[in-house]
């Protein structure tokens, strides 16, 4: 019997985005994150650990002030001195972590079963006596007794616990082991149960999902997966999974989910993979013509769901395996139309570019098409000049001259380096034409020595719409200027 009704979701991205190795969050980009969270419909909302320090409780105590439609929950282990610290924050809950697995409660904590059902019980009891919502979590519960984990289970909610969590927190869960538990467990207490899962073997999604549907009331899971080593659950896949392939309803606003993919991408500097389920680069990119024949038929030949259902939008790309297909849909993307003589040369010239190893942009398909067409477009941002200065005693600054339809703008900035300095600049001169937002940037050496000639990619978004430009020059700083002005004017 499935049983996905009124699933609830969990979301620990504010927490475990700060426990992956190099990613700290600022108050600000923690508010941001959960804003669109509690648009995204996320019910409960794990802000961070209040007991980490003062810095961690500023962001919480943020957060709590905004007054979000979702639960706002801190991470505490069973100790009165983090609940009290938990309460300083104006959290709604907490998520009660008590070590289960007689690994962490002998080798973590150097202590014994009763010792640790006692402090569970105690700080239980100290919480709900100051008007938290508990849920008691067993930590590494997939490497535990079930009999002691069931029994902390009843004695918690005894002590007033209002939900249960059970924590893969290895990834160590298989779907058919992770089903059996479950039904298990939910037939033992009468406190709803969530799921928390680690994706150490990339099983994270299946036992989610197996655990929903053996009585699990909650997914505890992390926008684009990420977290502590291989990650968490990843919230899109679980969602997406109940409502496409399971055909029920989650209270998740699904178009909203690839702008908040991208927005925490954004802020803890966690790139996405290409290949990433649903939120990925690639993920409804087509390139090959037979692909984009069949799309021009019928976009389910190719594509599982719509993009538009998560917010995204259809990608062709163009290479040495493009067909006129392929080339005629780009085409008529950019608002232009081709004969059959203009499509192709335009083909062939794709054609060219792609023998050579080169990705076409979406800014070499535009100067290309618009070459054939015989159109003069003229850039609506064009460099006039630019300064930087750099080095090891200096903060970089630098300072350009634009000219943003038609009106000269001069604008500085300061950077981590004359590169980024430089292209803060310009975001800066440009704000009158909203807001630009750098998404990717790669750079190769095309040549070799300290004169090689520099390509620069880059992947530009606005206002949900994504274009790909290019720069080639033997200066870094301008190779990346050029293709960021080339995005710009894709864009615009």
């Amino acid at each position: 019997m499935i049983l996905f009704n009124n699933v609830r979701f969990l979301d620990t991205t504010l927490r475990d985005g700060e426990q992956t190795p190099g990613v700290a969050l600022t108050s600000e980009d923690k508010i941001a994150i959960a804003t669109k969270l509690d648009e995204l419909g996320v019910n409960v909302i794990e802000a961070g650990s209040a007991i980490t320090s003062e810095g961690e409780r500023e962001s919480i105590r943020a957060v709590a002030a905004e007054g979000l439609n979702a639960e706002i929950c801190s991470y505490c282990r069973i100790m009165k001195q983090d609940v009290d610290f938990a309460l300083a924050c104006d959290v709604d809950s907490i998520h009660l972590v008590a070590p289960v697995s007689d690994l962490h409660i002998q080798v973590k904590l150097r202590k014994d079963r009763e010792t640790v059902r006692q402090m569970a019980i105690e700080t239980t009891e100290y919480a709900k006596e100051h008007g938290l919502i508990v849920e008691l979590s067993g930590e590494d519960a997939s490497r535990a007794d079930m009999d002691f984990l069931k029994s902390l289970y009843i004695d918690g909610i005894q002590a007033g616990a209002d939900r249960l969590c059970f924590c893969d927190t290895v990834g160590l869960l298989v779907p058919e082991r992770t089903e059996a538990i479950f039904r298990d467990i939910t037939s033992a207490v009468s406190a709803p149960v969530s799921i928390h899962c680690h994706d150490d073997f990339g099983l994270g999604t299946a036992n989610t999902i197996a655990a929903l549907r053996a009585g699990a009331r909650q997914a505890h899971v992390t926008i684009n997966g990420i977290g502590e080593r291989s990650g968490n659950t990843s919230l899109e896949e679980v969602v997406m999974a109940i409502e496409w392939l399971y055909k029920c309803k989650t209270d998740i606003n699904t178009k909203e989910i690839f702008k908040t993919s991208r927005l925490v991408s954004r802020l803890t500097g966690i790139p996405v993979a290409p290949n990433k389920s649903l939120v990925g680069g690639n993920a409804f990119t087509h390139e090959a013509g037979i692909h984009v024949h069949g799309l021009l038929a019928d976009t389910s030949t190719y594509e599982p769901i719509r993009p538009e259902v998560i917010g995204r939008e259809r990608k062709i790309v163009l290479g040495k395996h493009a067909g006129k297909s392929s080339v005629t849909l780009a085409v008529k993307e950019m608002g232009l139309s081709v004969d059959d003589v203009q499509l192709q040369e335009v083909l062939d010239r794709v054609k060219e570019l792609g023998d050579h190893g080169k990705r076409v942009t979406d800014a070499d398909l535009q100067t290309i098409t618009e070459t054939v067409l015989n159109i003069q477009r003229e850039a609506k941002v064009v460099l006039e000049e630019y300064t930087v200065v750099s080095g090891n005693r200096v903060i970089p600054t630098a300072s350009v001259r634009l000219r943003v339809d038609g009106k000269e703008v001069i604008v500085a900035s300061t950077g981590d380096g004359p590169v980024d300095a430089t292209l803060a600049s310009i975001k800066k001169g440009i704000k009158s034409l909203g807001d630009v937002q750098l998404e990717e940037y790669h750079v190769d050496a095309i040549t070799g020595g300290t004169d090689a000639l520099v390509e620069v990619l880059v992947k530009l978004s606005k206002d949900g719409k994504m274009v790909t430009s290019r720069g080639a020059r033997t200066d870094i700083v301008m190779a990346s200027v050029e293709a960021v002005l080339n995005g710009i004017n894709r864009l615009i």
